[in-house]
């Protein structure tokens, strides 16, 4: 596997990090999850069986686990041990617990010249705000995230899922492999620092690139695209289909596929600055157009005319689309003592050497005298 043979010690806990290290582990990685005696507070959240908690599991796997007191001369000593035997290191502290506890980058370059350091916080290391506490509601709200979700004349809208937790621990491991990348072809040292605000802020794509044009700010247009027309959730006669014409060509397929072609030469639908200016009466027309029909007759017209569209599924129907079977995106994985238990897939696929689970996600500790012996004997300090 592509990251086969190199050591990660995971400080982390919650999403964002156990999400970043999980991925780092899925592609081969040698996780070490270095968690408190009490373990991670994930252990005890989420729905779960036979004591364990499935949203644990389906961020901590391909990782052992081992419990260090760093405060406690017993448990420095073999930290310090370990971080001489690894290639990089993620924690997702505030900025400057770390430092607090003994271990700033200096004495972790001194422990391992080269180390990669990777630490993922609310709003990153420097700035006005580096100390204050973050989690990703604060961080869907200060991006400008939930500005520009809804209906116009509606609240912000949070996303249903911990998106900023998620992006930064993809932006995470992301800058991980490219810094181990780095040493290893000009020797020098990165440190990573990624943050959940300005992770949010990198996914704003055309409402900034729209306001640092025009100055202007995109009103919010619920499930209508706000620079693209008809771009968005029509009804059928049964229900919902979200549909995808996002240039001249492929609203072209579109009306001739609904049999409303003469609209193609209408001068307010002539291109797509107009045609989302005339928005209301072109929605108007395609949904009357729709409700002729269920959504299983105009997915598969469409789809076969090369119009992006799809139905609106909820998460069983997603586990039950044939697309998504294909894809294993959904795993059943082996836990010693708890049973089977079914989480996400890998979404990346590699040809050569393809993501597995080597490890379910473990117990507290789990891993201790296997791991301490790899590190072998830890004088304590004197």
């Amino acid at each position: 596997m592509p990251l086969s043979g190199l050591r990660i010690i995971d400080l982390t806990r919650v999403i964002s990090g156990p999400f970043c290290t999980m991925l780092l582990g899925d592609l081969g990685a040698d996780v070490i999850k270095v968690e408190i005696p009490e373990g991670d507070a994930l252990r005890t959240q989420g729905a779960g069986r036979e004591g364990l908690s499935w949203y644990f599991a389906s961020f901590n796997r391909n990782k052992r686990s081992i419990t260090l007191d760093l405060k406690s001369p017993e448990g420095r000593a073999r930290f310090e041990a370990l971080v001489t035997s690894a290639d990089a290191l993620v924690e997702n502290f505030r900025p400057g617990v770390l430092a607090r506890l003994g271990y700033d980058e200096a004495r972790l370059q001194e422990l391992r010249p080269g180390l990669v350091t990777c630490a993922i916080s609310g709003f990153g290391p420097d700035g006005p705000y580096r100390d204050r506490p973050a989690f990703d509601f604060i961080a869907q709200a200060m991006s400008g995230f939930m500005s520009v979700n809804g209906q116009r004349d509606d609240p912000p809208l949070r996303s249903g899922l911990p998106i900023s937790d998620l992006v930064a621990g993809l932006y995470g491991a992301l800058g991980v492999t490219a810094a181990l990348l780095g040493r290893e072809r000009t020797g020098r040292q990165e440190r990573v620092d990624v943050s959940l605000t300005t992770s949010m802020v990198s996914l704003l794509a055309y409402v900034a690139s729209h306001y640092f044009a025009t100055g202007e700010v995109l009103p919010r247009s619920g499930n209508d695209h706000p620079i693209s027309a008809p771009y968005g959730l029509f009804r059928a006669r049964d229900g919902d289909i979200a549909i995808a014409p996002s240039d001249d060509t492929f609203f072209g397929r579109l009306m001739d596929a609904l049999e409303l072609g003469e609209h193609k030469s209408d001068p307010d639908f002539a291109n797509n600055m107009l045609r989302v200016k005339h928005r209301t009466r072109l929605n108007a027309l395609v949904s009357a157009k729709l409700a002729e029909r269920d959504c299983d007759h105009w997915i598969a017209l469409l789809n076969k005319a090369g119009v992006p569209c799809g139905p609106v599924y909820s998460v069983d129907g997603v586990f039950a689309d044939p697309q998504m079977q294909s894809q294993n995106m959904a795993i059943d994985v082996e836990h010693p003592g708890h049973g089977t238990v079914r989480m996400l897939g890998f979404p990346i696929r590699l040809s050569q050497s393809p993501c597995r689970v080597r490890y379910p996600a473990p117990q507290l500790g789990e891993h201790n005298a296997e791991v301490f012996a790899e590190i072998g004997p830890t004088p304590l300090p004197t």
